[in-house]
Order: C-alpha cells, then structure tokens, then sequence
C-alpha cells in the first residue's frame, strides 16, 4: 500500500489519490481473474469500439456492477450483446480512479448457459405453437422427383460437402444450387433470411436445404431466432431442415415442411435414388411389354377362331342343300310357282352368305393391319431407320443434355445398322436451354 501522511496527532491521513490506488492494488491483488454473471443494462458501444454497461444480479437483488469492455476483447464476440440478456463475464475487478468508481474490466463475454437459452427456446417454441406455425396441416409434400435443389447454408462448414457428396451419390442427375449464408453468431439470422428470401425470389428450384453441422445449442442459436423461423414457415418452396445431430432439435425444425436428422440426411429425403428410379422404370417395362404380349397372344387366338370358323363355307351349303333337298320333296306335289319362289329364296341367301363372308374377312385384315402397326410403332428400331440416332456414354448412360458434355469428352452414337465412337469438340447450349 502507499503510506499516508502522518497527521500531527499522530494518525495517518491519506490522499485521494493514494487511498483510491490502494484499493485498487487489494481488489487486484484478490480478484486478478474472476467469472461473474448477471443480466446486461445499459448497454453502449462508443466510436471508439469500447462497450460500457451496467450488469445486474440475474436474481433480482439489488446489486449492480459497472462493467467496461475494450475495443480489443469486444471484436472477439461472436453475438451482438443486448439490453436483458443472460451473459457470463470472465475479467478483473478494478476502480476507475478519476470518479473513485468500483468497476469490472472484461475480458471475454459469453451467453449465460444452456438453462437460460433453452428456457427462450421453450417459450418461443410455445408461443409460436400457439400461432399454428407448427401445424402438420401445413406441411406440403416434397416434389417426387426434383430437378433442381437450393441449399441454404455456409460454404466453409461440413455440411455443404456431406450434401453434395450425399447428392451426388445417390442422385446425380439433380443440379445443385447454393444459396450463401452465415449459420452462427450474431449476423447469422438476418443473413439466413436473406438467403431464403432469396431462393423463393428466383424460384429456381424446386426445394430447399437449410443445413448445419452440429454444435452446442449456443451454436445452433440462429436456427431457433424467431425471424429465420418464421421465414422458414412463410417459404414459397418446400423447405427441409437439417441441423446438427440426430439428437438436436430446433425450432426451423418444427417449421420446416420435413425436418431431416442431419444434413447428409436431408439430401437423401429430398432426392430419391437413381438406381431406384432405374429399377423402377426397368419394372415399368417389363410389366408393360407383358401387357402388350398378353394383348396380342388374346387376339390372335380370337383371330384363329374366327380363321376356323370361317375355313368351312362348305358346312353351310351342304345344310342349306340338305335344306334345299327337303323342300324339293315337299314341293312334287306343289305347284310349279311354289317350286320357282322356293329356288329364289335360295339364290338370295347364298349371295348374302357369300357377301357376309367377304364382310368379315375384310374386317378382320383391317384389324390385323392396324395391330401390326401399333406393334412395329413400338419397335425402337424404326425411330432409328428414319435417320435418329441416340448417345451414351459408352456404359449404356443415355445422354439427354448438353449440359453433361464437355468438349473433347468422347460418347457412342447408336444408329439403326450399328454404332459409332465421337469426340465432342463443341458444345452449345439452345436458347431455350
């Protein structure tokens, strides 16, 4: 301590100044480094990037304590401080000499712990509910088959790569489109906002990710601001969620159209498997070309019948003679006029018979005409005799675009008598395209 003078009584008077500043060697000597936490009041940032406030007993008595942090140690935050937040202080316990005030230089702030911020999550969470903006009646479907995904979330974390990877995998013929954005600290919910306000003002995908990797609730925070939860509610496009780990659970979840475990997850609930579209459709045509076998066998043996029955003529004009024998019996003992109306009731149903014949052949070489050019219409053998040719990869990959060319890559054209090896040296894409 500094001494103070001795008075001519003989007891020690101190300065303001000496006094002050060995209060201010005690309370550092005692309180070098502590953590104290309470509620902020008051807060300033001034010009200089120096914070000054006030911090308040979390519990409600009626004790405060002057807080100054610099310049240096507030560029370390990683959230915007506000008045009524919950924070952690970890500095020293100094006494701003000019004023003679006890005050507490920080070092480092942090968001009180997962209690207070869960306890938020909790009311938010009920009072959102409340709204209905949690409701499975205004959950939408996901697009079957999606051409196109957005993926909301920041190009530096993990998360982007487990969906490309997932995406590429498993679903490689959708296009991918990344929509920028901050996922933690202070400026990650506006940013996340924009992001989405974006995606739905272009309107150039069918669906949308917002992803993150794990973290501690702290971490995932901005996923749990009301403004990015509600903009995940208000999107225009389907919306899957999938932040952090299985276990973790926030409120753009709840939002959200469909909320995905993890981010790798929620690229393969947003696009369905290649091979199982493959398989799928190879299904399609084998049940499809077993209808058409099935079709053609069941008219072909009803064409059969209809052949046998009309290879016997002779079976009708041997009854109709028979017919004819016995009416001639019962006409001897008629009169000749009988006899000659008889002979012209025969003549007609002859010719009708013969012209019914001619009738039904007709028809059926019509019908066996048009089912045979159905059939051959099907034969993709035909489309290439017109002068068609279609390309692959060279596995058996059909080539459908020119965006999955590259100039000097090489490709197999198959035509209607064989096949050829190309070289792409140019590609160019349709206006429309």
């Amino acid at each position: 301590m500094i001494e103070g003078r001795e008075a001519a009584s003989g007891r020690r008077v101190w300065g303001v100044a000496g006094l002050v500043d060995a209060i201010a060697q005690s309370l550092a000597e005692r309180f070098s480094v502590v953590v104290v936490g309470g509620e902020i009041a008051g807060f300033t940032r001034a010009a200089s990037g120096h914070c000054y406030f006030t911090l308040k007993d979390a519990d409600g008595l009626a004790a405060s304590l002057r807080c100054a942090m610099f310049r240096r140690a507030a560029a370390m935050l990683d959230f915007s401080p506000a008045d009524g937040a919950l924070v952690e202080l970890r500095g020293r316990v100094a006494v701003y000499e000019p004023r003679g005030e006890l005050q507490f230089v920080v070092e480092a702030m942090r968001r009180a712990g997962a209690g207070s911020l869960y306890e938020q999550f909790l009311k938010l969470r009920a009072r959102l509910t409340a709204e209905g903006l949690f409701d499975a009646e205004a959950k939408r479907a996901l697009p079957s088959h999606p051409r196109r995904i957005g993926v909301v979330t920041s190009t530096a974390g993990a998360a982007l790569h487990d969906v490309l990877t997932a995406l590429a995998r498993r679903a490689p013929q959708v296009e991918v489109v990344v929509y920028p954005s901050l996922v933690q600290g202070a400026e990650a919910p506006p940013a996340l906002v924009s992001a989405l306000r974006t995606a739905n003002a272009r309107a150039e995908v069918d669906l949308l990710l917002l992803v993150r990797g794990g973290g501690s609730l702290e971490d995932l925070w901005a996923f749990n601001d009301e403004r990015v939860v509600r903009a995940v509610a208000a999107s225009a496009l389907p919306v899957v969620c999938g932040v952090g780990h299985e276990t973790d659970v926030t409120l753009c979840d709840l939002a959200a159209d469909l909320r995905a475990p993890t981010p790798t997850a929620a690229a393969e609930l947003a696009a369905p498997s290649r091979e199982a579209l493959l398989a799928e459709l190879a299904s399609l045509e084998r049940g499809l070309a077993l209808r058409v076998d099935h079709r053609l066998q069941t008219l072909g043996q009803r064409l059969d019948r209809l052949a046998l029955r009309l290879a016997r003529p002779s079976d009708a004009l041997a009854r109709q003679r028979r017919l004819l024998e016995l009416l001639a019996q019962r006409a001897t003992a008629a009169p000749g006029r009988r006899v000659e109306l008889l002979r012209q009731r025969l003549e007609h149903i002859a010719q009708r018979h013969a012209r019914a014949q001619r009738d039904a052949l007709a028809r059926q070489a019509a019908r066996l005409d048009a089912l045979q050019a159905r059939l051959q219409a099907l034969d993709p053998q035909h489309v290439l005799a017109r002068g068609y040719a279609w390309l692959d990869d060279g596995q058996g990959g059909a080539i459908t675009s020119v965006q999955a060319l590259q100039p000097g890559a090489e490709v197999r054209a198959v035509l209607a008598d064989g096949s050829a090896d190309l070289q792409i040296l140019r590609v160019r894409a349709s206006p429309q395209g």
